[in-house]
């Protein structure tokens, strides 16, 4: 703990002469995530470690010498729903809210965070416009976007596979449409020739994807492209409709939506599966870093769960956050977000983070396929 406490390079000194006692008010947290649904067991993951991280955080101080608590709210994957529980967030006084699976909740409730005047991180949801600043100013995000993700996959299909027929699966909302074309602008600027045989799209809460996979096959595609964020429910039905229709060629999800637990219910229709993501517990360069391995000690022993990339996500959100409100010595949103956008922060549980002026957080891609149902990132 004491190296976890050096490497977090928490600012406890000025911290606890502005807290003054023990018994401060504790700073509260909000975090919204769908905790139902197709996507809850992956919010109610998230959650989990978030407290996680505030353990953490709060054995090595807290924020500003005042102890963190987590209020936890269920957005259900809808953005009315979202807006409505933001609303609650703002009325209980948190200090900064962590939010974004679907990338249309993130979207409408950007304006109403922004509004209140309240810092509101993304930790998840991937659509460009979340960061253009049309919604929130001060807009900071930790995973990777679209553009980013679809450079990834558009190389993949290029110069590895170097596929000529490509068929897509399409989420059909902001993140979804959004990755798409993504990928096919970033195949345009490879300068790339292939045909698009099949487009099929679906909403979030579809399961049953046997209409639009026979469409696919009859297609004849070299690669289809599955673009699902419902880890819970839709990818591992897709996944394991696709292999039950047998559709021809390589069958390749989109960036960050091959889980552990999407493996875990796909089962062995996952074998096969090409994916690509920015983080992986057991793979260099976090195996090794003393911060991680102290922050999946304790996700292992507060909650039984080994973190995937989403729960690093969330936890990293919230550390990043504390680290720079202990740095300015204050809760300030603008003078917290100045400190992040554009910044670098060392030694956190991803390692070194720098942040791109628009509040990007820069990341690594490692493609990977899904072997004996287990994620086996492909040597460079």
């Amino acid at each position: 703990m004491k190296a976890f406490i050096r490497a977090c390079a928490f600012a406890l000194t000025a911290g606890f002469g502005l807290a003054g006692t023990a018994t401060a008010q504790p700073v509260k947290v909000g975090v919204i995530f769908p905790l139902s649904g197709g996507a809850g067991p992956q919010g109610q993951h998230l959650v989990k470690s978030i407290q996680s991280m505030a353990a953490l955080i709060n054995e090595s101080g807290g924020v500003l010498g005042r102890q963190i608590v987590i209020e936890a709210r269920d957005d259900e994957s809808t953005p009315a729903v979202g807006v409505s529980r933001a609303n609650e967030l703002i009325s209980a006084g948190v200090s900064v809210i962590i939010e974004g699976w679907n990338s249309p909740v993130t979207l409408a409730m950007q304006p109403v965070i922004s509004r209140a005047g309240i810092l509101d991180i993304t930790a998840i949801s991937k659509a460009d416009p979340i960061l253009s600043g049309e919604g929130n100013p001060l807009a900071i995000r930790l995973n990777s976007s679209n553009s980013q993700d679809g450079a990834v996959i558009a190389d993949y299909i290029a110069n590895r596979l170097k596929a000529k027929r490509v068929a897509f699966l399409t989420q059909n909302d902001a993140y979804g449409n959004g990755a798409q074309a993504s990928i096919e602008a970033e195949l345009k600027k490879l300068n790339y020739s292939y045909e698009k045989v099949a487009e099929e799209k679906f909403p979030f809460t579809q399961a049953d994807f046997r209409v639009a996979i026979t469409n696919v096959r009859a297609a004849n595609p070299d690669v289809t492209v599955a673009i699902n964020a419902s880890e819970g429910l839709g990818m591992p039905a897709l996944i394991r409709q696709a292999r039950q229709a047998r559709v021809p060629g390589q069958l390749i999800a989109a960036v960050g939506t091959i889980a552990p637990s999407v493996i875990g219910i796909s089962g062995e229709a996952s074998n096969g599966v090409i994916g690509a993501d920015i983080y992986f517990p057991d793979v260099e360069p976090f195996a090794s870093n003393p911060v991680n391995k102290t922050y999946i000690a304790k996700v292992q022993g507060m909650h039984k769960l080994t973190p995937d990339k989403f729960m690093a996500l969330g936890a990293a959100s919230l550390q990043v956050w504390a680290m720079a409100a202990n740095e300015v010595k204050s809760l300030d949103r603008e003078a917290i977000a100045k400190r992040i956008r554009g910044g670098t922060f060392r030694k956190t549980i991803l390692g070194d983070m720098n942040f791109a002026p628009n509040g990007q957080l820069a990341s690594k891609h490692y493609v990977f396929s899904v072997q004996n149902q287990k994620m086996v990132v492909e040597a460079k």
